[in-house]
């Protein structure tokens, strides 16, 4: 198995920095780092009294049974109807919760008891019982039931993965992008060696006099907002009279190896910005990032507004950090010692692997992305199902050396971006205040990957009137919610006046709760800065202009090696 979770450089140095704080805390070594005497008395109670209830609970198994299924991975009935299976859970659960509260005695700072407790969640995770054939019932089960045809199939899907060198998530030959994901009508009429421009096909008469610019992040295809016609956003936005332009950013092979965080504002965005404006005549337009997509649309406006320029009419970022005192879990993997490394490596040119990247984001939902396709594919030997969500997910990028080892140093480890004048881009010194238009900030309530209230902070930076949006559910789910189903909720309204980025608890306190999704929310508030409504044009481009070739395009097809 260790070719398959073969780790990228920062989770190896995370694992072993980990487990040697870890030790040293138990040692009392160093001493400023001890072991709070209390909360180890304290932990040693807890852990003896839940050994006590397990024993007790052996004579009545059925006693826990709610508290099991509440669990996905004890859902099968012998975790709870067999006196063996209970045993082995509740010592497995007991025995994390200890492992956890000892990190949680221990005296390191909270960055440091937080890359800790991340570290031990992993070992806990892959510990549990149900990731091993011996000690799962419904493995062992199928096993007996087929005759041993499960374990056959099981063990084809681990050679077939180990081939790989990654697991299988979802039938990837039930999607293929251009066919039954990213079919929205549209036409290349952009293209140089960093993205391509997509310009979708209006579907109504008129449509907004000023076009929306989509900024997606450059770690994941584009098509993550436009994967199918019933949950596409660009689908929608185009529906409600937006001409929607698309970045579809280049995925990074040896060509583009030497690309700068400078090159993905010049001739990204800013260079999308102006084409959009050139094709469709307008004064401004509105525009939309996400995730670093957001990150670098936001660079991008700064540089603008510092060279006077007026060009965009509004900002939407979506699950965006653009201050990163608090980056959540991503934030263990990095500090001095793994950025230095890679910027000797990589940093004056060279790739940082998708794939690499990809398995640190399966890290951080162990338990949704690893943990049950190793059940399901080796020990159950069944195939995935097909999946659009995670067709896309598996469907990896590479980024570009001197970008990414930028952007490791300047946002997470030394949070530069929020610092007035604190970096140069493009030959100028750049402040986030100066993006003085009106902004849609939206952050979702269970997000890994951008904690909500890093998102909120973003609100105390940017210069204009801002609009913040807390949306239900994680970083992709929260935002992929289509208005045909209507679901989940989303909060808005809260107190104005609490626009301080310490202040993310007072204005939860005093939102209001909205049902449904949010884009129905947002597609309001854009209205106003449409610039009034035109005829729709009946050719996409313009003269100076052509379209190159139908969308999606060539270059979101190319897959990571």
């Amino acid at each position: 198995m260790s070719n398959l979770f073969n780790m990228p450089d920062e989770v190896a140095h995370g694992f072993s920095r980990s487990a040697k704080d870890f030790l040293n805390a138990l040692a009392g070594i160093p001493a400023s780092a001890a072991v709070a005497p209390a909360l180890l008395h304290e932990a040693g109670a807890r852990y003896w009294e839940q050994q006590w209830a397990l024993w007790t609970d052996m004579l009545n198994p059925q006693a826990a049974g709610d508290e099991a299924r509440r669990d996905p991975r004890f859902r099968a009935d012998e975790w709870t109807g067999n006196a063996w299976y209970n045993l082995l859970r509740q010592c497995y659960l007991a025995n994390g919760g200890l492992l956890e509260d000892m990190v949680g005695a221990t005296g390191y700072d909270e960055r440091e008891k937080h890359r800790l407790r991340f570290f031990m969640r992993q070992f806990i995770d892959a510990a549990s019982p149900t990731n091993y054939a011996a000690t799962n019932p419904e493995a062992i089960r199928m096993a007996i039931e087929s005759n041993g045809e499960s374990l056959r199939a099981g063990m084809t899907n681990l050679i077939g993965d180990l081939a790989r060198g990654t697991i299988t998530i979802t039938d990837e030959a039930a999607f293929e992008v251009g066919r039954n994901v990213a079919v929205s009508k549209g036409a290349v009429v952009f293209e140089n060696a960093l993205f391509q421009l997509i310009q979708y096909a209006p579907l109504g008469t008129h449509v907004a006099k000023r076009p929306l610019l989509v900024v997606p992040p450059c770690i994941n295809k584009f098509y993550i907002l436009d994967l199918q016609p019933e949950n596409s956003f660009v689908r929608f936005a185009v529906e409600q009279g937006q001409t929607v332009f698309m970045v579809s950013w280049r995925n990074p092979d040896a060509q583009t190896a030497h690309t700068t965080w400078d090159d993905y504002l010049e001739s990204g965005v800013m260079e999308a910005i102006d084409i959009a404006l050139a094709i469709t005549s307008a004064d401004k337009v509105n525009t939309v990032g996400w995730c670093v997509g957001g990150t670098i649309l936001s660079s991008a406006l700064a540089v603008i507004r510092a060279r006077e320029e007026d060009k965009v009419a509004s900002l939407t970022l979506l699950t965006t950090m653009l201050d990163f005192t608090d980056p959540g879990d991503l934030g263990v993997f990095i500090d001095e010692q793994t950025v230095l490394q890679r910027e000797r490596s990589i940093g004056s040119g060279g790739i940082y692997p998708g794939r690499e990247l990809g398995f640190v984001f399966q890290m951080l939902r162990a338990n949704d992305l690893i943990w049950p396709y190793v059940i399901n594919n080796y020990l159950k030997g069944r195939n995935p199902a097909a999946f659009d969500l995670l067709y896309w997910n598996a469907d990896s990028t590479n980024l570009p050396g001197p970008m990414y080892t930028w952007y490791l140093r300047n946002m997470y480890l030394e949070n530069n971006l929020r610092v007035p004048a604190k970096l140069t881009m493009c030959g100028v010194p750049v402040d986030l205040g100066r993006i003085d238009m009106p902004a849609y900030v939206l952050a979702t309530q269970e997000d890994h990957i951008v904690p909500w209230k890093s998102a909120w902070r973003s609100t105390g930076l940017l210069g204009g009137e801002t609009q913040f949006v807390l949306g239900a559910s994680g970083h992709i789910a929260g935002v992929i919610n289509p208005a045909t189903k209507n679901k989940r909720c989303y909060w808005v309204g809260g107190d104005e006046n609490s626009n301080a980025a310490s202040d993310a608890e007072g204005w939860f306190a005093s939102a209001q709760q909205a049902p449904g999704t949010w884009w129905n929310h947002w597609i309001a508030w854009l209205q106003p800065h449409a610039g009034g409504r035109v005829k729709a044009r009946t050719k996409l481009g313009s003269t100076k202009f052509r379209p190159i070739e139908p969308a999606p395009g060539r270059y979101v097809k190319v897959r990571s090696g």
